[in-house]
């Protein structure tokens, strides 16, 4: 919830300057931090969808989910996924931001096979040296997703977007214009 990444996204979409001014909701995953449960790994999709309710009820407006790593991966599981059961909460999702969306992270592999048939909105935003996205398998992943889609690589970026997060921050804050106009 704290990490770099995560606030510099998480200003972007509340930033005035930006032009976007929107609530945003970070939260930590099960077992991460102060909250409580465990971490496994697949039921985090879960929080994704509570975190959408809540959203909805709160402001009733749109939904954009942006996630970042894990939260990119936890993310497409419950928007696009075998865990999107709810329905309310999946048709409130205009869009969906994957932020460092991981390929590869040590020996976990990562797959994304519901994306070939989500069609909601997407940004594949990864930095060009992402050491858990090869640029090659990166845009496998976002080549074989539905449209609408739009795959950017930050050029010289790794997964943390060091000494990048400006273009990071750029490129989020136009795709966010051009799908809540």
């Amino acid at each position: 919830m704290h990490n770099k990444v995560v606030y510099h996204a998480m200003k972007t979409m509340n930033a005035p300057e930006r032009g976007l001014c929107w609530p945003v909701l970070r939260f930590n995953f099960r077992g991460v931090g102060l909250s409580q449960g465990s971490h496994d790994g697949t039921a985090e999709s879960g929080d994704v969808l509570a975190a959408i309710d809540w959203l909805v009820n709160a402001y009733n407006h749109p939904v954009v989910v942006a996630g970042f790593s894990f939260g990119a991966a936890m993310a497409v599981s419950a928007c696009c996924g075998l865990c999107s059961d709810n329905s309310s909460s999946r048709s409130s999702v205009r869009a969906l931001a994957l932020i460092g969306l991981p390929i590869r992270a040590g020996a976990q592999e990562y797959s994304y096979p519901s994306l070939s048939s989500c069609t909601i909105p997407k940004l594949f935003l990864s930095g060009d040296r992402d050491q858990y996205a090869p640029a090659a398998q990166w845009r496998q992943v976002a080549a074989s997703a539905a449209e609408p889609k739009r795959a950017v690589a930050i050029p010289g970026a790794d997964h943390f977007f060091h000494n990048q997060l400006e273009q990071m921050q750029h490129a989020l804050a136009g795709w966010l214009k051009e799908q809540l106009p």
